[in-house]
């Protein structure tokens, strides 16, 4: 039997025992060592996204050990027993037209996802707050090095992220200006990312209560950082700019609209915005859209981590050129899973969080 974490509804987290799966010879099974939490799972948990969402195992970034491959999986994936994976979230279908041309984060015909996939789908074992998570055929893995403490490695995820928005989606130029709105772990991450690439200025903005994450953004090698309780994030950006404003905005900031606004004062003429903080379905803002007209912006929709931002992440990490374990702060155990997400959040007082793992062997 395999123990894993199930969400049957709005901050309903129970513990619940599954058969151990038969693999196939097209599928396999990963000893999950660590599974990152997202925020998008402690909006999922809450029940913002997704209020009648069906019992399902959680975690869509997980790190583990491969235990079981079928042949034709470990032809098809060119892995083994033994191997050390990261799990890329989609179960995209690989067949149809959108795939085939590389896009197959808008598959409509593959399943729900690893984290998102009901229980009621057989095997069950779909997300990473389980002891043990099932390897569709159509599952996409990515080595990692042994040696890496599996609280650093699991980052590939939100490292991803910060890849795939700073850098990837608005063609991030050697030099060019970058403003993070939100200090958590992939605003954080996205500072890295541009940093790793070359980037000139960068600017992160939090909350007064982020004081920490600022103070390690400067370190991490932040320009400025911004506390948007007390300073005009728009003033303070064109200031430091001499009035130009900066050559990319990426908006990571959870449920606040005001956010995108600034975006849209603090980018320069000709600039792109990204946008990759989910603001709840519920949630409207009034925008001018002459604004972005006038000023010949770009404004682009970020949607989870594609292969090439995964593999770019994992380079990052193992090349160990910035001190990742100052970003994780918490590791729990699959019967604390609640109190995991509860302190990501910022409901545990005094619990710090920027980056938080389950840990499903403790």
């Amino acid at each position: 039997m395999v123990r894993a974490a199930v969400q049957t509804g709005p901050r309903a987290i129970e513990l619940r025992d599954f058969p151990r799966p038969a693999v196939g010879p097209d599928g396999g099974l990963i000893r999950v060592e660590r599974c990152g939490i997202c925020g998008s799972d402690v909006e999922g948990y809450y029940g913002h996204l997704r209020a009648d969402r069906p019992p399902t195992i959680p975690g869509h970034e997980s790190l583990g050990i491969i235990e079981e491959l079928g042949e034709r999986a470990a032809r098809r994936l060119g892995l083994r027993v033994g191997d050390r994976v990261a799990v890329e979230s989609w179960l995209a279908c690989h067949a149809c037209e959108r795939c085939l041309r590389g896009d197959y984060k808008s598959c409509t015909k593959g399943r729900f996802g690893h984290g998102y996939t009901p229980v009621s789908v057989v095997p069950s074992l779909w997300g990473g707050y389980a002891e043990y998570l099932y390897l569709d055929p159509t599952t996409l893995l990515h080595p990692v090095r042994a040696d890496i403490p599996p609280d650093i490695a699991v980052m590939y995820n939100p490292l991803g992220a910060g890849v795939q928005w700073a850098v990837h989606l608005p063609r991030l130029q050697l030099g060019e200006s970058l403003l993070v709105l939100g200090a958590g772990q992939r605003g954080l991450c996205a500072l890295i990312a541009a940093r790793m690439a070359g980037a000139g200025d960068v600017f992160v903005t939090g909350l007064a209560r982020d004081a920490a994450k600022l103070e390690l953004a400067r370190e991490l090698g932040a320009t400025a950082t911004i506390d948007v309780e007390h300073e005009d994030t728009v003033e303070k950006v064109l200031d430091l700019t001499h009035g130009s404003g900066v050559d990319v905005v990426l908006d990571v900031t959870p449920l606040a609209t005001q956010p995108v606004l600034d975006a849209l004062r603090a980018v320069r003429k000709g600039g792109r915005v990204v946008l990759a903080g989910l603001k709840g379905g519920g949630r409207t803002l009034e925008l001018a859209s002459d604004g972005i007209i006038q000023k010949a912006l770009t404004v682009i929709g970020a949607f989870s981590v594609d292969a090439r931002g995964y593999a770019d992440a994992i380079r990052i990490i193992e090349s160990g050129r910035f001190p990742l374990e100052k970003l994780h702060t918490h590791t729990f155990g699959l019967a604390d899973t609640a109190r995991a997400i509860e302190t990501l959040a910022g409901n545990i007082p005094g619990e710090a969080a920027i980056h938080i793992a389950i840990d499903p062997s403790r």
